[in-house]
């Protein structure tokens, strides 16, 4: 008897801790207004190398993202110029097809005009205005920094305690000069593949400045590749892998913009993670940013 007694204060315990989340509940109805598109911009200019602008409209958040929506966001016959303290050159539209018929259009120098011929150069300024179809205007700064912040070596060892022996780990060993301020991004090009930067590519030097010290180099990856950051191989080299290196020094603007997106990026779907605001340096409500990169590059080849 006691026993059963016990069993039906349990039954009407759960039974009222069932209605109370039941009574609870609500249905909440989300209408969320369509916003008007703004125009996003993912500039860039590196040591020895030409400035490069994309444009393109932004998209609504319950958008259906198909590659022709993607094709018909970019925004062309723009007026675009970047210019230093001497020069200033105009850029002109290209496009690029990929093998599945995808189009990808861009904004660089006019490489068959001298005259229009820019490239970037260490501890310099560069401005970027930009001028739409409509004749809004968009202006940035930025600068590419002097090297400061170096990768001295890079080696690879095998990945610790894993069942795969093809996989490697691979390590840098960086120089950091004293004086905080010095922010950098990382890129990986694996096979003659693209340039990919890191999971999380952007650093500062709260914790490393002025010292010497080694870090282990997560392999870059597309982030448009959902699947592959979820399966056991994220992150791994391969022996018969040619790597090249690529670390850049920035500046505190772009260190800004890609820490912002990157946790904005990591924690999309999250419910727990807290709002963050992308911090961009586009004029004018632009979303997007404009920044400079002071690159170095080293290769290693891991052997099969």
């Amino acid at each position: 008897m006691p026993v059963t007694l016990a069993l039906m204060k349990c039954i009407y315990l759960y039974l009222f801790l069932l209605f109370a989340v039941y009574s609870c509940e609500r249905t909440i109805d989300l209408k969320v207004n369509n916003q008007p598109a703004k125009l996003v911009v993912d500039a860039s200019i590196e040591n020895d190398g030409a400035p490069l602008v994309l444009l393109s409209g932004s998209l609504n958040y319950f958008s259906a993202i198909t590659p022709q929506e993607l094709s018909a966001s970019f925004i062309h016959n723009a007026v675009i110029t970047v210019g230093d303290s001497s020069k200033t050159v105009q850029l002109i539209e290209y496009s690029y097809t990929d093998s599945s018929g995808y189009s990808l259009y861009y904004y660089t120098i006019d490489f068959t005009n001298p005259s229009q011929i820019l490239y970037g150069k260490f501890n310099t300024t560069y401005n970027l205005k930009i001028q739409l179809p409509d004749s809004s205007v968009y202006t940035a700064t930025t600068t590419i920094p002097p090297l400061r912040k170096t990768c001295d070596s890079l080696w690879w060892l095998p990945a610790p305690n894993n069942p795969d022996t093809s996989r490697c780990v691979l390590y840098g060993f960086f120089h950091d000069p004293p004086g905080l301020g010095d922010y950098v991004r990382y890129f990986t090009s694996v096979n003659s593949q693209p340039f990919y930067p890191g999971y999380t590519s952007a650093f500062d030097d709260q914790v490393t400045d002025g010292t010497d010290y080694t870090f282990q180099i997560p392999q870059g990856y597309n982030k448009n590749d959902t699947i592959k950051i979820n399966n056991d191989d994220f992150g791994f080299f391969h022996r018969g892998d040619s790597v090249v290196f690529k670390f850049c020094d920035i500046n505190k603007a772009s260190f800004d913009f890609w820490r912002t997106w990157e946790y904005a990026f990591q924690s999309n779907g999250n419910p727990f993670s807290s709002p963050v605001k992308v911090i961009g340096n586009i004029s004018n409500n632009a979303l997007g940013a404009f920044c400079g990169y002071a690159a170095e590059y080293k290769s290693i080849n891991i052997p099969k």
